[in-house]
Protein backbone atom coordinates (compact mmCIF):
# COMPACT_ATOMS: atom_id res chain seq x y z
CA UNK A 1 0.00 0.00 0.00
CA UNK A 2 1.68 3.78 -0.62
CA UNK A 3 1.88 6.01 2.43
CA UNK A 4 -0.92 8.05 2.21
CA UNK A 5 -0.49 11.66 1.65
CA UNK A 6 -2.10 14.93 2.41
CA UNK A 7 -1.69 17.29 -0.15
CA UNK A 8 -0.59 20.45 1.02
CA UNK A 9 -2.55 23.47 -0.37
CA UNK A 10 0.27 24.20 -3.03
CA UNK A 11 -0.90 20.53 -4.39
CA UNK A 12 -3.71 20.95 -4.23
CA UNK A 13 -3.97 24.42 -6.24
CA UNK A 14 -1.52 22.81 -8.80
CA UNK A 15 -4.08 20.09 -9.44
CA UNK A 16 -6.46 22.14 -10.66
CA UNK A 17 -7.56 20.84 -14.55
CA UNK A 18 -5.19 18.03 -14.62
CA UNK A 19 -6.15 14.75 -15.43
CA UNK A 20 -5.92 11.19 -13.13
CA UNK A 21 -5.53 8.06 -15.20
CA UNK A 22 -8.24 5.74 -15.53
CA UNK A 23 -8.42 2.39 -12.91
CA UNK A 24 -10.20 0.28 -16.10
CA UNK A 25 -9.98 -2.48 -18.50
CA UNK A 26 -11.68 -5.21 -20.43
CA UNK A 27 -13.80 -7.77 -18.26
CA UNK A 28 -14.84 -5.60 -15.96
CA UNK A 29 -18.39 -6.87 -14.33
CA UNK A 30 -18.69 -2.82 -12.91
CA UNK A 31 -17.21 0.40 -13.99
CA UNK A 32 -17.82 2.79 -11.74
CA UNK A 33 -17.95 6.45 -13.12
CA UNK A 34 -17.35 9.70 -11.02
CA UNK A 35 -18.55 13.13 -11.82
CA UNK A 36 -14.89 14.27 -12.39
CA UNK A 37 -11.84 14.27 -9.94
CA UNK A 38 -11.28 16.62 -7.03
CA UNK A 39 -8.86 18.79 -6.08
CA UNK A 40 -7.55 16.09 -3.79
CA UNK A 41 -7.66 12.73 -6.33
CA UNK A 42 -5.81 15.57 -8.54
CA UNK A 43 -3.37 15.64 -6.34
CA UNK A 44 -2.46 12.46 -5.21
CA UNK A 45 -3.56 10.47 -8.53
CA UNK A 46 -6.06 8.54 -6.52
CA UNK A 47 -9.88 8.70 -6.87
CA UNK A 48 -12.51 9.55 -4.87
CA UNK A 49 -9.28 10.33 -2.26
CA UNK A 50 -10.38 13.22 -0.36
CA UNK A 51 -11.38 12.25 3.41
CA UNK A 52 -14.97 11.86 4.10
CA UNK A 53 -15.46 10.68 0.23
CA UNK A 54 -18.01 7.77 1.17
CA UNK A 55 -17.07 5.71 -2.30
CA UNK A 56 -14.69 3.25 -0.29
CA UNK A 57 -16.53 2.59 2.81
CA UNK A 58 -19.69 2.35 0.34
CA UNK A 59 -18.16 -0.47 -1.98
CA UNK A 60 -17.10 -2.58 1.06
CA UNK A 61 -20.20 -2.39 2.97
CA UNK A 62 -21.89 -3.67 -0.36
CA UNK A 63 -19.74 -6.64 -0.71
CA UNK A 64 -18.35 -5.61 -3.92
CA UNK A 65 -14.32 -5.60 -1.86
CA UNK A 66 -13.76 -7.77 1.06
CA UNK A 67 -12.09 -5.23 3.08
CA UNK A 68 -12.32 -1.40 2.80
CA UNK A 69 -9.73 -0.57 0.38
CA UNK A 70 -7.75 2.70 0.84
CA UNK A 71 -7.77 5.13 -2.56
CA UNK A 72 -4.37 4.36 -2.34
CA UNK A 73 -4.91 1.02 -3.16
CA UNK A 74 -7.17 1.32 -6.25
CA UNK A 75 -5.20 -1.05 -8.58
CA UNK A 76 -6.33 -3.62 -6.32
CA UNK A 77 -9.91 -3.35 -8.02
CA UNK A 78 -9.32 -5.29 -10.97
CA UNK A 79 -8.44 -8.17 -8.76
CA UNK A 80 -12.71 -8.13 -7.83
CA UNK A 81 -13.62 -7.40 -11.57
CA UNK A 82 -13.72 -3.15 -11.07
CA UNK A 83 -12.84 -0.27 -12.39
CA UNK A 84 -13.29 3.46 -11.81
CA UNK A 85 -13.33 6.45 -14.68
CA UNK A 86 -15.23 9.99 -14.64
CA UNK A 87 -17.27 11.97 -16.74
CA UNK A 88 -15.32 15.00 -16.93
CA UNK A 89 -11.65 14.35 -16.59
CA UNK A 90 -10.61 17.58 -15.28
CA UNK A 91 -10.02 18.13 -11.38
CA UNK A 92 -11.95 20.80 -10.12
CA UNK A 93 -12.73 22.17 -6.16
CA UNK A 94 -16.55 21.69 -7.29
CA UNK A 95 -18.49 19.82 -9.88
CA UNK A 96 -20.36 23.34 -10.20
CA UNK A 97 -17.40 24.48 -11.84
CA UNK A 98 -18.13 22.31 -14.88
CA UNK A 99 -19.60 23.05 -17.87
CA UNK A 100 -22.71 21.94 -19.91
CA UNK A 101 -20.68 21.12 -23.06
CA UNK A 102 -18.12 18.87 -20.65
CA UNK A 103 -20.76 17.15 -19.24
CA UNK A 104 -22.21 16.15 -23.24
CA UNK A 105 -18.38 15.40 -24.60
CA UNK A 106 -17.50 13.44 -21.10
CA UNK A 107 -20.22 11.50 -21.85
CA UNK A 108 -19.70 11.00 -25.39
CA UNK A 109 -16.59 9.86 -24.63
CA UNK A 110 -17.71 7.36 -21.66
CA UNK A 111 -20.12 5.99 -24.29
CA UNK A 112 -17.16 4.89 -26.61
CA UNK A 113 -14.93 3.71 -23.63
CA UNK A 114 -17.62 1.83 -22.40
CA UNK A 115 -18.53 0.21 -26.16
CA UNK A 116 -14.49 -0.47 -26.22
CA UNK A 117 -14.19 -1.96 -22.88
CA UNK A 118 -17.72 -3.71 -22.80
CA UNK A 119 -18.02 -4.26 -18.74
CA UNK A 120 -21.09 -5.72 -17.43
CA UNK A 121 -22.28 -2.58 -15.99
CA UNK A 122 -21.61 1.03 -15.49
CA UNK A 123 -22.31 2.33 -12.57
CA UNK A 124 -22.56 6.50 -12.77
CA UNK A 125 -22.63 8.23 -9.70
CA UNK A 126 -24.23 11.10 -9.09
CA UNK A 127 -28.00 11.74 -10.81
CA UNK A 128 -27.26 15.00 -12.00
CA UNK A 129 -24.17 14.27 -13.59
CA UNK A 130 -26.07 11.77 -15.46
CA UNK A 131 -28.69 13.48 -16.29
CA UNK A 132 -26.41 16.15 -18.22
CA UNK A 133 -24.00 13.76 -19.69
CA UNK A 134 -26.61 11.68 -21.66
CA UNK A 135 -29.72 14.09 -21.98
CA UNK A 136 -32.00 12.64 -19.43
CA UNK A 137 -33.54 14.50 -17.38
CA UNK A 138 -35.93 12.33 -15.67
CA UNK A 139 -33.66 9.31 -14.73
CA UNK A 140 -33.74 8.45 -11.42
CA UNK A 141 -31.31 6.58 -9.38
CA UNK A 142 -30.92 2.51 -10.06
CA UNK A 143 -30.89 0.54 -13.28
CA UNK A 144 -31.65 2.61 -16.86
CA UNK A 145 -33.45 1.59 -19.51
CA UNK A 146 -30.89 2.60 -21.82
CA UNK A 147 -28.02 0.69 -22.36
CA UNK A 148 -24.12 0.99 -23.96
CA UNK A 149 -24.51 -1.91 -26.15
CA UNK A 150 -24.48 -4.58 -24.11
CA UNK A 151 -23.67 -2.82 -20.59
CA UNK A 152 -26.07 -2.17 -18.26
CA UNK A 153 -26.50 1.49 -16.91
CA UNK A 154 -27.10 2.25 -13.56
CA UNK A 155 -26.96 5.39 -11.57
CA UNK A 156 -26.02 5.62 -7.91
CA UNK A 157 -25.94 8.62 -5.48
CA UNK A 158 -22.98 10.35 -5.44
CA UNK A 159 -20.56 9.62 -2.60
CA UNK A 160 -18.88 12.97 -1.73
CA UNK A 161 -19.43 14.24 1.63
CA UNK A 162 -21.24 16.71 0.57
CA UNK A 163 -24.56 14.61 -0.72
CA UNK A 164 -26.41 15.34 2.42
CA UNK A 165 -29.35 13.56 0.52
CA UNK A 166 -27.85 9.81 1.16
CA UNK A 167 -26.00 8.69 4.41
CA UNK A 168 -23.18 5.62 3.89
CA UNK A 169 -26.16 3.52 5.05
CA UNK A 170 -28.11 4.18 2.51
CA UNK A 171 -25.29 4.75 -0.51
CA UNK A 172 -23.93 1.40 0.32
CA UNK A 173 -27.54 0.28 0.00
CA UNK A 174 -27.55 1.12 -3.68
CA UNK A 175 -24.17 -0.21 -4.41
CA UNK A 176 -25.39 -3.33 -2.34
CA UNK A 177 -28.34 -3.66 -4.88
CA UNK A 178 -26.17 -3.47 -7.91
CA UNK A 179 -23.86 -5.89 -6.92
CA UNK A 180 -26.94 -8.38 -6.11
CA UNK A 181 -28.71 -7.68 -9.96
CA UNK A 182 -24.85 -8.07 -11.61
CA UNK A 183 -24.11 -11.49 -9.45
CA UNK A 184 -27.15 -12.69 -10.31
CA UNK A 185 -27.09 -11.93 -13.87
CA UNK A 186 -23.61 -13.94 -14.23
CA UNK A 187 -24.83 -16.93 -12.55
CA UNK A 188 -27.69 -17.11 -15.15
CA UNK A 189 -25.32 -16.17 -18.21
CA UNK A 190 -26.97 -13.08 -18.82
Amino acid sequence: MTTPHRPTADEMAAAHGTTIPDVAGPGLRVLFCGINPGLWSGATGWHFARPGNRFWPALHRSGFTPRQLHPSEQGELAAYGLGITNVVARATARADELTADEYREGGAALTERVTRLRPQALAVLGIGAYRAAFGRPRAQVGPQDATIGDTAVWVLPNPSGLNAHYSLDAIAAEFRRLRSTVEAAAATGG
